[in-house]
């Protein structure tokens, strides 16, 4: 039996990279795209496929499903990794700043689903993994229109599992929770410099402090976690719908769930330690 295929978008770092690592060791034909081939070198020596995607140019997403189908017979398991956090307050950040972290986070993986679906619905079989993040459940201030697309890709995926099943594929959310990624350096340099200055630059400065400290290995874990996670869902017989894992996602989330409003704000200022 021919080995399953999997894409894994945004491998050039952190848990796209770890995850296209986890799943060739599992012994799937892995993509790995990012719009900078270069970056996924290491990737290539390991004997991934690297194709060079952006997720918001509808060409490039063709032109890589296209070669996939020639080269390996279709796409098995996708996985809707790439994308990125744009922090600030709301009042502050641009709309088509706001605009294109929906294009990333929310549209480029809803357009890409839609280019493997025929293909899995063919075959009678297939995984999309969505990777989501505790804050698709959660949201913390200066986050706003990250966790709107985060919450978006969540109900996205609900109404997904539920459309797809009938056709043998499986939908399956990652929630992860603080990762040793670049991910909380860069989100935290966009805060600073859209809310460090002005009437939010107080708070806006204490969370851009907390957002680059989630890169320590004290309240973090490594991007491997979350790959296993990938890897399981790519494997089991019978995924569960949604994995939280990584450093405060189980947690976050129960705290959440059990919290009225503005307990959990109250907790979530506490917790980061913000001003009064």
């Amino acid at each position: 039996m021919a080995p399953k295929v999997a894409l894994v978008t945004g491998a050039s770092s952190g848990i796209g990279e770890a995850a296209a690592l986890r799943l060739a060791a599992r012994g799937f034909t892995v993509y790995g795209a990012a719009r900078r081939v270069d970056r996924m070198a290491p990737l290539a020596e390991q004997g991934v496929h690297v194709l060079a995607m952006d997720v918001t140019d509808d060409a490039s997403l063709r032109a890589g499903v296209d070669r996939i189908s020639t080269e390996a017979g279709g796409v098995d398991v996708l996985v809707n990794n790439a994308g990125y956090g744009s922090y600030g307050a709301v009042e502050d950040v641009p709309l088509d700043e706001a605009r294109r972290q929906f294009e990333v986070n929310v549209f480029g993986a809803a357009r890409l689903t839609q280019l493997v679906l025929p293909g899995m619905r063919a075959r009678r079989s297939g995984r999309v993994v969505n990777i989501s993040s505790m804050g698709g459940k959660l949201a913390m201030p200066f986050g706003g229109w990250y966790h709107a697309t985060k919450f978006a890709l969540e109900g996205l995926s609900d109404s997904l599992r539920a459309e797809v099943a009938p056709f043998g594929i499986d939908v399956v959310v990652i929630e992860p929770g603080g990762i040793r990624t670049e991910w909380g350096g860069i989100a935290a340099d966009g805060l600073r410099a859209t809310s460090g200055e002005g009437a939010y630059a107080r708070e806006a400065t204490a969370m851009a402090d907390v957002l680059a400290g989630e890169a320590g290995p004290r309240r973090s874990s490594p991007p491997s976690v979350i790959a296993e996670a990938v890897a399981k869902a790519a494997t089991a017989r019978r995924p569960r719908t949604r994995y939280a894992v990584g450093f405060g996602a189980k947690p976050m989330i129960a705290a959440r769930a059990a919290l009225p409003d503005r307990a959990f704000d109250a907790f979530v200022r506490r917790a980061l330690r913000l001003p009064a």
